[in-house]
């Protein structure tokens, strides 16, 4: 958060947006002097529900350009503030004490700075009024959006669960074990400790000792609990149980996102399918090749370095976390160059939590307690810590640790094996600059070391690896495009920055080529990790997006590129049933309709290109217009207005042109 962050001038607005998710309202009220403005709540809503958020209040925004209005009767919109968030009517939490509400100076006039910090699990969902349904809110793409039920209802299960696995499953019992996999886990268990009482008990009360089965000692009913048949369960019955159950580990070829692979095991009815025989099989795969030197300790060498602890702590940690009732799959994926994880669900702690350690909350509490029962897995709240030390030791770039919200709930995790910064490109960014690379302060020159190694860097990459304050490296990003040293793309928290000599993507850099006479159709992707195509979810530092060619589109329908920010709808008759009907209702009106107002097309076309692109031609047939006209009417004016971003900003006026929201600019009305 930017809490102690002094706003000087109208500019520190804009360093703030990249540095947090920001909303700025008017305050004015009837009278002129101040009200809380109706608006104030979704946004609150949907920055709880995310990561937390600055609201400022008293800044009018238009076109990404700010003027300080300011409050005259401050105290009493901080007055009603705090009697609407302590009134369950309005709203059902209150997330805020003093210290997150400050007043700022800004060119002569009072601004009220509103710091909203992410709620703990147990207070997730914060919605308005009294019901859940229909008013909650989410927190996507710089925008605040209504979260659909299936969310809300996960939400509402994570409060009251501490534990998602220790479910007893009834009428489930040990017929459904694969009892080869329990046996192996019973020798290792008893190789580790081979005078433990535990090793003479009968299958049933092993299993009870371990949390793989229980008794309600109120009802006497006693069976299988979720996590024992998770962790030995058999694949068919798995998925009788948790119908979106699905693991994949992929071993690709080539230091690239791409589709193809040389080794995978996914869910093929040819083994057990179980969590611990996968973890097993998948976690012999990781470290079979690792180039890092063992390490001695004393005379005696070891036989795991850092490197192999933090594997083993990334594949049990994937396994533990997992919310295994939501649609993504499980995935890992090795390359030459990094190891990638997936796992469903969003982090139950908040991310600088996470990476300090200390503060376990775990999905799935039973089957961590098993898999350290067999030395996988450190104390609860320790996993994440080790794996950055482990990357740590060997001079890599910090590991990537982030969620997704679309198309599913994630969470990702990426380890790099490369050098933070290499020698070769420290070298050729000093020949091309000369003395002014030099003269940069540290956080400039590890701008352009990333840009330069990954192809383009943003204010959250660079935030990963710096210690210096959120807002200083916004100055530093700056001062970089103004000395011409990086280029700009986007606004907020979706701009981007590259070396000067990068270019831009075209159409024909992303699809390829089209064949002579054939028009623009489908052009697939791999499926990614998160389904998007930033980082694990598909750039071209993740594990997701398209390989050369015609690759086929995901299981959504998506196609992915790592050329591109965001994945791309290009065909509606590729999408899944259901990603289709919400398209197709949020664009209702202009499907029914021939004659809509401008405001209500224009709200229509912001709202389907809400987290992705999509192509000229399927947002023509969505919409249900001429794409030439829908172009030169709407599209166009909202490009030149920054309410819309162009996948090809070089190619404007490209056939297989896409468009996405910038949901940076002032699309909703502004509240008094």
């Amino acid at each position: 958060m930017n809490r102690g962050f002094d706003i000087a001038s109208l500019h520190d607005l804009t360093l703030l947006r990249e540095s947090v998710a920001l909303e700025y309202k008017l305050a004015l009220g009837r009278d002129g002097k101040g009200a809380l403005p109706e608006d104030f709540w979704p946004s609150y809503s949907a920055m709880a529900n995310t990561d937390g958020g600055l609201i400022i209040l008293g800044v009018r925004e238009r076109k990404g350009q700010f003027e300080a209005v300011g409050i005259e009767d401050v105290a009493k919109v901080r007055t009603e503030l705090f009697n609407n968030l302590n009134n369950r009517q309005k709203v059902s939490a209150n997330l805020l004490s003093d210290a997150h509400v400050r007043e700022c100076c800004l060119n002569g006039c009072t601004l009220l700075l509103v710091d909203v910090p992410r709620a703990p699990r147990k207070l997730r969902p914060v919605y308005l009024t009294t019901n859940p349904f229909g008013h909650t809110y989410r927190r996507l793409n710089e925008g605040d959006r209504p979260m659909a039920e299936e969310d809300v209802k996960r939400m509402l299960a994570e409060q009251v669960e501490d534990s998602r696995d220790d479910k007893i499953l009834p009428h489930y019992g040990l017929d459904d074990v694969d009892m080869e996999t329990f046996q192996a886990y019973r020798q290792v268990f008893a190789n580790r400790e081979p005078g433990h009482p535990w090793n003479a008990e009968p299958a049933i009360a092993f299993l009870q000792k371990i949390g793989g089965w229980r008794r309600n000692r109120e009802t006497q009913e006693e069976g299988l609990t979720l996590a024992g048949l998770l962790m030995f369960g058999q694949m068919h019955v798995i998925q009788e149980v948790l119908p979106f159950y699905m693991l994949d580990y992929q071993e690709r070829p080539e230091a690239r996102t791409e589709r193809r692979w040389k080794d995978r095991l996914t869910l093929d009815g040819k083994w057990s399918g179980n969590l611990y025989e996968f973890y097993r099989k998948v976690y012999l795969k990781l470290t079979a090749d690792l180039k890092v030197p063992f390490q001695l300790e004393g005379a005696e060498r070891q036989d795991e370095t850092p490197v192999h602890v933090a594997l083993r702590e990334a594949l049990a940690n994937v396994l533990v976390h997992a919310d295994y009732s939501d649609r993504a799959s499980v995935l890992v994926v090795k390359r030459p160059d990094m190891f990638g994880f997936r796992n469903p669900g969003l982090m139950r702690i908040p991310l600088e939590v996470a990476l300090h350690g200390g503060e376990p909350d775990c999905r799935n509490r039973n089957l961590h307690k098993m898999f350290r029962f067999v030395g996988v897995g450190e104390q609860a709240g320790s996993g994440i810590p080790r794996i950055f030390q482990g990357w740590k030791s060997q001079h890599w770039k910090p590991p990537r640790l982030y969620e997704a919200l679309t198309p599913y709930n994630q969470t990702l995790l990426e380890l790099r094996m490369i050098d933070l910064f290499p020698a070769a490109v420290m070298t050729d960014l000093r020949a091309r600059f000369g003395e002014r690379f030099d003269a940069l302060a540290e956080e400039e020159r590890m701008a352009l070391a990333l840009a330069a190694s990954e192809g383009t860097v943003n204010h959250a990459r660079l935030c990963a690896v710096s210690e210096a304050h959120p807002v200083e490296l916004s100055r530093a990003l700056q001062h970089l495009v103004q000395a011409g040293m990086l280029v700009s793309q986007g606004a907020g928290r979706g701009v981007v920055y590259f070396l000067p000599w990068q270019e831009l993507p075209t159409p024909d850099d992303v699809f390829g080529p089209l064949p002579g006479g054939q028009s623009f159709q489908t052009f697939g992707s791999s499926s990614g990790l998160a389904g998007s195509s930033s980082g694990l979810a598909g750039s071209s530092s993740g594990l997701a997006g398209s390989s050369s060619g015609l690759p086929q589109p995901d299981g959504d329908g998506y196609w992915h590129s790592d050329q591109l920010s965001l994945p791309v709808i290009s065909d509606l008759a590729a999408l899944s049933p259901v990603l289709r009907q919400q398209l197709e209702q949020l664009a209702a009106e202009p499907r029914s309709r021939k004659k809509l107002k401008r405001e209500t097309m224009e709200q229509v076309i912001l709202a389907v290109c809400s987290g992705h692109f999509i192509t000229l031609q399927a947002l023509a047939e969505l919409v249900q217009r001429q794409s030439v006209s829908l172009r030169n009417e709407y599209l166009s004016p909202m490009v030149r207005e920054k309410r819309l971003n162009l996948a090809f900003p070089a190619t404007p006026t490209h056939e297989r042109q896409a468009y996405c929201s910038n949901l940076d600019a002032p699309d909703k009305q502004e509240g008094v």
